[in-house]
């Protein structure tokens, strides 16, 4: 115990005082990120159990019940909606890989049965060198459909910000549905679907849901930054003791 007030006497000497500072700083900054780390672990946590109850829930028809204010709610759901494709106002998104070959996803506003309101469908991959055929009737499916597929929300740049284009567009690097919604003469849901793939895909190619319910490594990045914190201090108490040695062997 004695020493130990000799310790943190010497600490806050003043030949140690703005070395003690500097590193209690640095240990509080380790320990933060730590915290952090856990922040982003409950974050983690409760994003997860969103998704397993969307995934749990059964499929919900878009034409047939109301969408609730919370759309992160619905990320991922099964859903089911029945019309026609709008194929003069079909889209396409741009730098969509599959396997490492380039290509584009066709998206399809789908006219609901009420004929008033569309919801957007990603159809699935294509062959970049196939995206002029996309006018051509190669890829049309004409009359009413029901589309079997997930909720996929508003895609927006870093910030939540939309950019409308002064004129409608053909081709887009996102579904950002406020931006599309201008140039089609129907109202579109606040959500697109993407569409379920089939037992024998041909084109457009669609996949499964990847779906990564672990917790990632925010646990493990919490315990490390903690170590670092306490190694800090641990070292540092350390090194002004055998200083303190050396001083009183002199």
């Amino acid at each position: 115990m004695k020493q130990a007030k000799q310790i943190v006497r010497t600490m806050f000497n003043r030949k140690w005082w703005w070395v003690t500072l500097l590193v209690l700083a640095l240990m509080m900054v380790l320990a933060r990120l730590g915290f952090w780390q856990l922040d982003r672990l409950d974050q983690r946590r409760a994003s997860n159990a969103i998704t397993a109850v969307a995934l749990a829930a059964s499929p919900m028809d878009l034409f047939g019940e109301t969408l609730p204010e919370d759309l992160s709610m619905l990320k991922d759901r099964k859903v089911t909606a029945t019309g026609e494709y709008d194929l003069d106002n079909q889209l396409i998104l741009k730098v969509q890989n599959w396997e490492g070959r380039a290509g584009v996803h066709l998206i399809t506003p789908l006219l609901l049965e009420d004929g008033e309101t569309a919801v957007l469908v990603d159809r699935g991959w294509i062959p970049e060198a196939e995206k002029e055929l996309v006018d051509s009737a190669k890829y049309d499916v004409p009359g009413q459909i029901t589309v079997d597929g997930y909720v996929g929300l508003s895609q927006v740049l870093f910030g939540g910000k939309t950019s409308i284009p002064e004129e409608p567009q053909r081709e887009w690097y996102r579904v950002d549905i406020a931006a599309i919604q201008p140039q089609l003469p129907y109202k579109l849901l606040p959500i697109y679907v993407l569409q379920a793939p089939e037992d024998n895909q041909e084109l457009p190619l669609r996949l499964e849901l990847d779906i990564d319910l672990s917790e990632g490594s925010h646990l493990s990045n919490a315990l490390q930054w903690f170590t670092f914190c306490l190694g800090l201090g641990i070292a540092y108490v350390l090194y002004v003791r055998k200083s303190m040695h050396e001083d009183e062997a002199k």
